[in-house]
C-alpha cells in the first residue's frame, strides 16, 4: 500500500517528472521524439541545451536572432506535455505572446494551450500557457492556484531584464519561482552570458550555459554609396592567414562622393561669385528599394528612427510608382486586408487612412511603427511573413522580438533621437537591427546595408558590424508594490534576503573595482578642468556656483508663476474684440492673427477665439494656445461681408494684416517685461554676479564652459562614490528605505501588511503608491465614469511633448479638482520620499486627460484624434494602458463600492471602436 506522503510526492511536479524519466529511460529519450516534430536537423547548441534540460538542469541559451533558440523553449513544452506537468511560456510583449500562442495551438491543439495577457484570458488552466512576464509575476505574488503542477518556465527574450522600466519583473520571476521549477532562459547574444549564468546557478541551482555565436544564415555587410553597393569587408590572405578587413575601395569611393558633392571651383556659371557647395543628398528611398530589387535583395526592412520618416518613405514609394507585387499577389493582399478589417467601420477606416494603407500594401510596401493601429501592424507582419510585402519601413521597435525576418536590413543613419539628444547606435542595437536579415530555410545568406552619408565613416560601420555582443546589465530595484507583496508573503527579513539574491546585487559586488578605478580617473580629470577654469581676476568656481544659484532661482520662479500666467491669459482673452490683432505666443498656430470672433462662452474651460492667421488659416484657438496673457498689438477693420469660408476674403484680410501691423511688433513682444525683474533674490544674485571680480574677464565664457564641465563631472563622480560606498547590501538598503516610506504612510505595520497595504499589493503600476493614496483619500469616489478615466489616465500616460509646451487641456468640474488634488498629493509623497532618500514617483501627466474624457463620453474617433494630435496607434496604446489600470482599480476598490462600479463603467465605455478591434497592446 502506498503511504499518503508517497502518494503526495508522486503527485508533485518533481514526482511526475521522475516517473516520466523512468518511462523514457525504457522507451528512449524524449529528445528523439521531439526531433521528429521538425523537418530540419537540430543544431549542436540546440541538442546540447535540450539534453541539459532533459537531464534535470535549468538552461540559459544565448544565441543570435534567428538562430532557433526558441526550439529549446519548445522542448520544455514537449517535456511538460509528455510528463503530465505544466509549462508557462513567458514573453516580454503581448504581440509575441499572441504569436507564440498561435504557433503552439497549430502544433498541439487549442485544448492544450492557453493564453494570459492583459487583454486576453484563454484556457488559463491548460498544461501549456503563454503569458507576458508581468502576468506570471502577479500570479507568484497572489500565490495563484494555477501554479500547481508547474514544472517549467520558459523566459523568452530574457535580456529584457536590462530594460530600465520593466526589467525588474524578470528578476522577480527568476527569484520567486519555486525551486522545483526549471527555468529555460532564452537570450540574444550578450558578452556576459557566463556572468548571468553564474547568477542563475546561484539562485536556481544547476544551470547549463549554452552560448552560440554562429548565425545559421551568414550575414554579409554592405554600404550603399549613392546607388552603388559595396561590400564592407574584403578577404585578404589565404588559408590560415585569411582575414576580413575594411574594403579600401569603399573608403576611396566615400571620399570621392564627398568631393563630387562639392562645386567644381574651376567652373563658371556666368556669375562672378562661385556657386554655393551642393548639399549632399542621400539616395531617394524609392531608388534604394529599386536598387535592392535589381540585386535580388528583397524583401527588405529599412530602419528609420522616426515614425514620420516611415510614413513619408511609403508615400515617396507610392509617388514614385513603385510596384513590387504581381497582379495575383495584389489580389491576395486585398482579400487578406479586407478580411482582417471587416470589423472596423467604414468611417473609422477613412479616418485611419485605410485607402493609402491598402494601396501601399498592394504594391508590396508598408510602414511599421508604434503609431499605427495595432490591427494595421498585425496585417503588415502577417503579409510580410507570407512574402507578399517586399519593403517595410520600420522604427527600431520591430527589432524587439517579433518574428519578421527579411533577406536584407537597411539602416539609414547610425544615430537616433532618444528623447533628449541624438545618440549613436550601440553595437548591441546594431546587432539587434541587422539580426533580422536572413530567413532560415529560405535565404542562403542575409544582407545588412548601411546608407552612406558624409557623417558616416566606413570604419565606424565596420566597428559596429565587428562587435557582435553587448553586456546584460540589471535594472532591478525594489518597488512599493513589490515590497508589500514580499513582506506579506515572507516577512521583512526574509524579503531582504531574497532581494540580496538579485542579479543587480550580484553585479554590484563585482563592479566595485571598476567603479573605484573610474572615480580615480574622474578625480584626475577634475583637477584638469579646475585648472582650465582658473581666472587671474578671482575665484571662478565661486562665480560659477553663483550663476547656477541664479539659474535655479529663475527656473523656480518660472514654475511658481506658470499657473498665475494661465489665469491671466484666460482673463485677457475675455477682453478681445473682433478686429484685434494679437500674437499667438506658442504652439503650431503661433504668430500674428486677427480676431474674428472672441468666442466667449463657447466652452466651459474658457474663451475660444476664432482667428485668421497671416497664413490665411482660420482657426479656433483655446486657452492652451496662450501660456501668458495676450494684449492686442493693433486693430484692423473686418469688412461686414467677410466670410471665413471664402478663400478670397481670407487672402485679402491676411494681406491687410501683414501690411498694417508694424515690423517691430515681434521685437516689442519679445522684450516686453522681465518676469524675474521684481524678484528680490534674483536681483541680489544678479548684482552679486556683476560685482564679482571675474565678471569683467574677457575670457569669462571660456572659463564658464570648463567650470560647467567640472560641475557635471563632479556630480557624476559623487554618484560613483556613493555607489562604491554602498556596494554591499545596496538592494537591501533600498528595500529598507522603501519599507520606511510604507511604514510612515501606514501600509506596513512591522512585519504585517495593513488593509491599505493589501490594496497597494493589487496595483502594478509605475505610480503604484500615488494610485493607492488617491484611492485612500477618496479623490475619485464622486466622479462619473468619464471623469474617472481622465484622472486615472494621468497615472499611466507620459507625454512626448517638451517640458516647456503649453499646459494640456483638462476637463472642468470635479475631475479638474481631482487632478489638482492628485498633483498636490504627489508633491506630499515626493517630500516623504525625499526624507527617506528614495525617488520612484514621477509627477502625474495630464496630457491624455481630455482625450480620455472625450473617448469615455462617446465622442467620435476623428474628433478625438484631431484635437489630441495623437496617432491611432498611440491613442489605442494609451487607452489600453488606462484600461489595465482601471481593471486594477476595480480589484483594489472596496466590494460593491460606487468607485468599483464607476471603474467598470469607464472600462465598458472605452472598450469600443478602434480600441476593441485588436487584442494586441
Amino acid at each position: 500500500m502506498t503511504s499518503p506522503d508517497t502518494a503526495q510526492a508522486a503527485d508533485s511536479p518533481a514526482g511526475r517528472y521522475a516517473a516520466y524519466r523512468a518511462r523514457t529511460a525504457a522507451n528512449g529519450p524524449a529528445l528523439l521524439d521531439f526531433r521528429t516534430l521538425y523537418d530540419f536537423e537540430l543544431d549542436a547548441f540546440q541538442i546540447e541545451a535540450c539534453r541539459a534540460l532533459e537531464g534535470g538542469s535549468g538552461v540559459l541559451v544565448a544565441a543570435p536572432t534567428g538562430s532557433g533558440k526558441t526550439v529549446v523553449g519548445e522542448f520544455a513544452v514537449h517535456l511538460a506535455l509528455t510528463g503530465g506537468t505544466k509549462c508557462f511560456y513567458t514573453t516580454p510583449i503581448k504581440a509575441l505572446s499572441n504569436q507564440k500562442y498561435a504557433d503552439l495551438v497549430r502544433r498541439y491543439g487549442p485544448e492544450k494551450v492557453g493564453l494570459l495577457t492583459g487583454d486576453n484570458s484563454v484556457n488559463g488552466e491548460a498544461p501549456i500557457v503563454v503569458m507576458t512576464t508581468e502576468v506570471l509575476r502577479n500570479m507568484l505574488y497572489a500565490q495563484s492556484p494555477t501554479l500547481a503542477g508547474l514544472a517549467f518556465v520558459v523566459m523568452d527574450e530574457v535580456h529584457y531584464l536590462a530594460d530600465r522600466f520593466r526589467g525588474a519583473v524578470w528578476e522577480e520571476v527568476i527569484i520567486h519561482v519555486p525551486d522545483s521549477v526549471r527555468i529555460v532562459a532564452l537570450s540574444a547574444t550578450v558578452s556576459n552570458a557566463e556572468e548571468f549564468g553564474e547568477w542563475l546557478h546561484e539562485v536556481r541551482g544547476d544551470t547549463a550555459v549554452i552560448v552560440d555565436e554562429h548565425r545559421p544564415v551568414p550575414l554579409f555587410q554592405h554600404m550603399l554609396v549613392g546607388t552603388r553597393l559595396y561590400d564592407l569587408f574584403v578577404d585578404t590572405g589565404k588559408g590560415k592567414d585569411r582575414q576580413a578587413r575594411l574594403n579600401p575601395q569603399l573608403t576611396r569611393m566615400a571620399v570621392e562622393e564627398v568631393r563630387r558633392a562639392k562645386v567644381n571651383q574651376g567652373r563658371r556659371t556666368g556669375r562672378r561669385r562661385a556657386p554655393r557647395p551642393q548639399r549632399f543628398r542621400p539616395p531617394a528611398r524609392p531608388d534604394v528599394i529599386e536598387r535592392l530589387d535589381r540585386a535580388g535583395l528583397l524583401p527588405a526592412i529599412t530602419f528609420i528612427f522616426s515614425r514620420a520618416g516611415c510614413d513619408a518613405a511609403v508615400l515617396q514609394c507610392l509617388h514614385a510608382g513603385i510596384r513590387l507585387t504581381s497582379k495575383e499577389e495584389a489580389e491576395e493582399i486585398r482579400a487578406h486586408v479586407e478580411l482582417r478589417t471587416s470589423d472596423i467601420s467604414p468611417e473609422d477606416l477613412r479616418i485611419l487612412g485605410y485607402g493609402d494603407f491598402l494601396e501601399a500594401l498592394q504594391r508590396g510596401v508598408a510602414a511599421h511603427h508604434a503609431g499605427m493601429l495595432p490591427t494595421f501592424k498585425e496585417i503588415v507582419e502577417e503579409l510580410f511573413t507570407r512574402g507578399l510585402i517586399k519593403a517595410v519601413f520600420a522604427t527600431e521597435t520591430l527589432a524587439l522580438g517579433i518574428n519578421m525576418p527579411a533577406r536584407t536590413v537597411v539602416i539609414e543613419k547610425l544615430d537616433k533621437w532618444n528623447g533628449e539628444a541624438h545618440v549613436d547606435l550601440t553595437p548591441g542595437e546594431y546587432t539587434q537591427l541587422t539580426g533580422r536579415a536572413g530567413r532560415r530555410g529560405i535565404d542562403v545568406e542575409g544582407h545588412a546595408v548601411v546608407v552612406w552619408g558624409p557623417s558616416v565613416e566606413p570604419a565606424s560601420v565596420a566597428g559596429l558590424a565587428g562587435t557582435r555582443t553587448y553586456p546584460l546589465n540589471s535594472s532591478f530595484r525594489p518597488s512599493y508594490n513589490m515590497a508589500v507583496n514580499l513582506v506579506g508573503a515572507v516577512g521583512i527579513e526574509r524579503a531582504r534576503t531574497l532581494l540580496e539574491e538579485s542579479f543587480a546585487q550580484f553585479q554590484a559586488d563585482r563592479a566595485v573595482v571598476g567603479l573605484a578605478r573610474q572615480v580615480r580617473k574622474n578625480e584626475e580629470a577634475l583637477e584638469g578642468y579646475a585648472k582650465a577654469a582658473e581666472c587671474h581676476l578671482g575665484d571662478f568656481m565661486e562665480y560659477a556656483a553663483m550663476r547656477r544659484r541664479l539659474s535655479d532661482r529663475e527656473a523656480e520662479l518660472s514654475r511658481e508663476r506658470s499657473s498665475a500666467r494661465r489665469a491671466e491669459a484666460a482673463k485677457s482673452l475675455e477682453h478681445l474684440r473682433p478686429g484685434d490683432v494679437i500674437l499667438v505666443p506658442s504652439g503650431r498656430r503661433s504668430g500674428l492673427a486677427v480676431v474674428l470672433d472672441p468666442g466667449v462662452g463657447r466652452r466651459s474651460d474658457g474663451p475660444a477665439p476664432l482667428v485668421l492667421t497671416v497664413n490665411r488659416s482660420v482657426q479656433r484657438l483655446s486657452i492652451q494656445d496662450f501660456p501668458r496673457a495676450v494684449e492686442p498689438v493693433d486693430r484692423i477693420r473686418i469688412p461686414k461681408s467677410f466670410s471665413p469660408r471664402n478663400p478670397q476674403d481670407r487672402r485679402d484680410l491676411a494681406s491687410t494684416l501683414r501690411n498694417k501691423v508694424p515690423d517691430d511688433v515681434r521685437e516689442r513682444r519679445r522684450t516686453r517685461g522681465d518676469a524675474a525683474a521684481d524678484d528680490a533674490e534674483i536681483a541680489r544674485l544678479r548684482a552679486d554676479l556683476r560685482a564679482h571680480p571675474v565678471h569683467g574677464c574677457d575670457k569669462r565664457e571660456d572659463h564658464a564652459r570648463w567650470a560647467e564641465r567640472y560641475h557635471r563631472l563632479d556630480r557624476e563622480t559623487e554618484q560613483l562614490r556613493r555607489r562604491v560606498e554602498g556596494r554591499s547590501q545596496v538592494i537591501a538598503r533600498t528595500f529598507d528605505r522603501v519599507c520606511a516610506v510604507l511604514q510612515q504612510l501606514g501600509y506596513l505595520d512591522g512585519d504585517d501588511v495593513t488593509a491599505e497595504g493589501r490594496r497597494l499589493g493589487r496595483i502594478y503600476n509605475e505610480l503604484d503608491l500615488l494610485t493607492a493614496e488617491s484611492l485612500r483619500a477618496g479623490l475619485w469616489d464622486k466622479l462619473d465614469h468619464a471623469e474617472l478615466a481622465a484622472c486615472v489616465s494621468a497615472l499611466v500616460y507620459e507625454s512626448r511633448q517638451p517640458d516647456d509646451a503649453a499646459p494640456p487641456r483638462t476637463p472642468t468640474g470635479p475631475s479638474q479638482d481631482a487632478l489638482a488634488a492628485m498633483v498636490r498629493l504627489w508633491g506630499e509623497l515626493e517630500a516623504v520620499e525625499r526624507d527617506n532618500r528614495v525617488s520612484f514617483l514621477r509627477e502625474p501627466d495630464l496630457g491624455f486627460a481630455w482625450t480620455a474624457y472625450r473617448w469615455a463620453k462617446g465622442d467620435e474617433l476623428d474628433e478625438v484624434l484631431l484635437e489630441s494630435d495623437l496617432t491611432a496607434g498611440d491613442f489605442v496604446r494609451a487607452v489600453k494602458q488606462l484600461l489595465d489600470l482601471l481593471g486594477q482599480v476595480v480589484d483594489a476598490a472596496p466590494e460593491n463600492s460606487h468607485l468599483r462600479k464607476t471603474a467598470r463603467r469607464a472600462m465598458d465605455a472605452m472598450r469600443r471602436g478602434v480600441v476593441a478591434y485588436t487584442s494586441v497592446g
